[in-house]
């Protein structure tokens, strides 16, 4: 949006010069006539930062709510392994302070680092259902291990929409003219929410979720 009207009016004050249109109309009418295309300019400029920024928290915003129903899942899927497995407490206690971790994180760089932890553990916890193949074939267990597998599908694509808008939001920014405005009014860069793309639970550990 920003490049857009950035590209018209230099169009158009190119146009103007190019006329003689300055040349012709009186040095005081010339100088309220740049003032206006200088001001129009700014206004594009600030606007299309805005518009950049709203749609960065609105890919942010779905990020968030697909993060949260993984989270909403998962005592599910831990309560049901508990069910056949209950030995085995450490699996459970490293999804839970994994959670927790996940949960509490703040920037989309902590959120990349704790749902990098999150998935180790969850490839731990679904590995320990190989063992119990009454768990496998658990009704209850599948459609959890479904519903996460959707939402984990979800969230990646959630992440490309949101780090694209990111770089355009950046690019913008950090491109001249463009980064004396940005900085003028505050506009800052945002960061990249980078969980890879062959994260844990989407690695084969015989489990497919």
């Amino acid at each position: 949006m920003s490049s857009f009207w950035n590209i018209l009016a230099g169009v158009v004050i190119i146009l103007l010069i190019a006329s003689g249109l300055f040349s012709v109309i009186a040095w005081q009418f010339n100088i309220p006539a740049i003032v206006l295309v200088i001001v129009v300019w700014l206004v594009a400029m600030y606007n299309g930062f805005v518009s950049l920024v709203n749609r960065t928290k609105e890919a942010w915003s779905d990020i968030e709510v697909q993060l949260k129903r993984r989270y909403d899942l998962i005592p599910n899927i831990v309560e049901t392994v508990k069910g056949y497995a209950k030995h085995e407490s450490s699996a459970f206690e490293n999804v839970t302070r994994a959670r927790s971790a996940a949960m509490g994180a703040q920037t989309p760089a902590e959120h990349g680092k704790t749902e990098n932890m999150l998935s180790g553990a969850l490839k731990s916890l679904f590995a320990v259902s190989e063992a119990y193949p009454d768990l496998k074939a658990n009704q209850n267990f599948l459609h959890l291990q479904q519903e996460l597998s959707d939402t984990e599908n979800k969230i990646q694509a959630a992440r490309r929409f949101y780090n694209g808008n990111v770089r355009d939001l950046n690019t913008s920014i950090q491109s001249f003219p463009n980064n004396v405005i940005a900085g003028t009014f505050g506009f800052k860069a945002q960061e990249f929410f980078d969980i890879p793309d062959n994260a844990p639970e989407q690695a084969p550990v015989k489990v497919s979720f």
